[in-house]
């Protein structure tokens, strides 16, 4: 059984810890600078009440035979911590986005070949079930040539959301819309029209979130270097809730729309092959979580603690979360400069953005 341990127990916490649980990891220890987020979560996922607390990750490594570190914290944190804990010979399971900089990012997968730990970047949408379907379908050949697909994701953060944590929608620790609510979906569009980029053509604008330095609204145009076209359009504007998280796929041979909370039901599913039935498929992969957070950091975790006792790499690795970002902070580079930006990007940060928008004081 593999020693497993969490540093920061915050929102998407419960979801770490309980794949944890579900997948029989020995839970030794919580970490938190807040004692009493430590409790709460001990409290909502059923933990022992001596469990170790940690309000320093480090005195924490230090002390603990650790196998396994979930990071959880703000963002702008995530990369010194991974390479702590790699520097320890840890394995790591790193939240969204794996760091704020492509020179952050590339560190961590440097420094994982270097110690050979496995890190896995958490964009546990690629485990939902229709998505498993559709990838299946696209190496397939089922869609014969792409030429487009789509990403929108249309959802609302207001001022609660942003007063409960001071690094919301920063460029230091966060981002805005497109780096924090949107990450999980411009991941899946890259990962299934092919991964390798050309070119971005992108405006943001912060519309509606005048206490916060980033961006609320992107769209940007997608040149891949298979030929297709991609196109991203995200906010947090959205009134009154989250509307809807949607994928298209569209090629010369078949069609897909994947929607719902967090893509998790296939709504449109048609192919010229006509080897299974739409409506029997829209049945089956229709599953909408209690919240986006979605249903797969179980199998996350599963394919993690695989991925270390048989030494192979994570099905979403660090360089999966490096393309992430690299695509993102293209988008950021793109509108802030007003001209399509060539990819691959050696070194970008968030930072760079900083003084984008002018910002007025939180309420």
């Amino acid at each position: 059984m593999l020693n497993y341990a969490i540093i920061g127990c915050g929102r998407i916490s419960p979801n770490h810890i309980m794949a944890a649980k579900e997948n029989n990891l020995n839970i030794i220890a919580l970490c938190d600078l807040i004692p009493a987020c430590m409790e709460d979560k001990i409290l909502k996922c059923g933990l022992p009440g001596n469990i170790k607390k940690y309000i320093d990750y480090k005195e924490m490594l230090a002390k603990e035979d650790i196998d396994l570190v979930a990071i959880a914290t703000e963002s702008g944190k995530h990369a010194a911590i991974a390479l702590d804990c790699i520097d320890k010979g840890i394995n790591v399971i790193i939240e969204k986005p794996i760091a704020l900089s492509l020179e952050d990012a590339d560190a961590i997968i440097a420094a994982a070949e270097r110690k050979g730990v496995k890190v896995s970047a958490c964009h546990q949408n690629r485990f939902n079930k229709s998505i498993q379907k559709i990838r299946e379908a696209v190496e397939a050949g089922r869609f014969g040539k792409l030429f487009h697909g789509t990403a929108h994701i249309r959802w609302n953060r207001g001022p609660s959301y942003y007063k409960q944590a001071a690094w919301r929608g920063t460029w230091e620790q966060d981002g805005g819309a497109l780096m924090n609510q949107c990450i999980h979906n411009i991941d899946l569009l890259r990962w299934m029209m092919g991964d390798e980029i050309t070119e971005v053509f992108a405006s943001t604008d912060r519309l509606n979130h005048d206490y916060i330095e980033a961006e609320d609204l992107g769209i940007a145009l997608i040149k891949f270097k298979n030929g297709a076209y991609g196109i991203i359009e995200g906010t947090t504007n959205v009134y009154p809730a989250n509307l809807e998280e949607t994928l298209y796929l569209f090629g010369e041979k078949g069609t897909v729309k994947a929607g719902g909370h967090s893509v998790n039901i296939i709504e449109e599913w048609l192919f010229a092959d006509q080897v299974d039935d739409p409506e029997v498929i829209k049945a089956e992969y229709h599953e909408n979580p209690p919240n986006i957070y979605g249903f797969g950091h179980k199998p996350l975790y599963a394919d993690m603690i695989d991925a270390i006792k048989n030494k192979r790499k994570p099905y979403i690795d660090a360089e999966a979360g490096r393309r992430a970002i690299e695509l993102v902070l293209a988008i950021y580079k793109s509108a802030a400069e007003g001209t399509p930006v060539e990819l691959p990007l050696d070194s970008s940060k968030t930072t760079d953005f900083i003084g984008r928008f002018t910002v007025s004081k939180r309420s």
